[in-house]
């Protein structure tokens, strides 16, 4: 799938777990509780992402019952491209609490390839973007945009770029 949309408004993220009790342990996440987690990225995101905006979020949105994803993802700003992840629910499912599910694993923007977990083989050139491995680092050509590397905050894809280059 290919995006084209004005950088300024393009915002990247992954793995939230939104309603994740032990991923603030597995992660060490620094939450006395899921409602704790879950009202601190509700805010970053709504205090980073405008109506108007795009996210693409890599997968892992949340850990709930189809309502309670719906009602998440009716409290944050902006339209939500998702690749599955392995927690998230299917494609219709998400596509009907408001997301637009994407089709394949991937996205490819510039020399970048979006996916939710680390590619084994990155094309020369470029940069895969994922999730899936939290708080890890990664090598290579990879870069991983977890919310537990970003401080909780969806980031602009020019911020992104300038990461990468460092």
């Amino acid at each position: 799938m290919v995006l084209v949309v004005v950088e300024e408004m393009l915002y990247i993220t992954s793995d939230h777990h939104f309603c994740h009790k032990n991923i603030i342990k597995y992660c060490v996440r620094p939450f006395r509780s899921v409602e704790e987690m879950d009202s601190m990225m509700i805010r970053n995101w709504n205090s980073t992402v405008k109506e108007g905006d795009i996210v693409l979020h890599l997968g892992d949105f949340a850990l709930t019952s189809f309502e309670h994803l719906k009602d998440i993802r009716n409290r944050l700003n902006g339209t939500i491209f998702i690749i599955l992840g392995n927690h998230d629910k299917s494609r219709l499912q998400m596509a009907k609490a408001g997301f637009i599910a994407i089709e394949g694993n991937s996205v490819t923007i510039d020399n970048m390839i979006f996916t939710h977990r680390p590619l084994g083989f990155v094309p020369k050139d470029c940069v895969n973007v994922h999730g899936h491995i939290h708080e890890k680092d990664t090598t290579g050509n990879r870069f991983n945009i977890c919310v537990d590397k970003t401080d909780y905050y969806p980031i602009n894809i020019f911020r992104l770029k300038e990461l990468i280059r460092k």
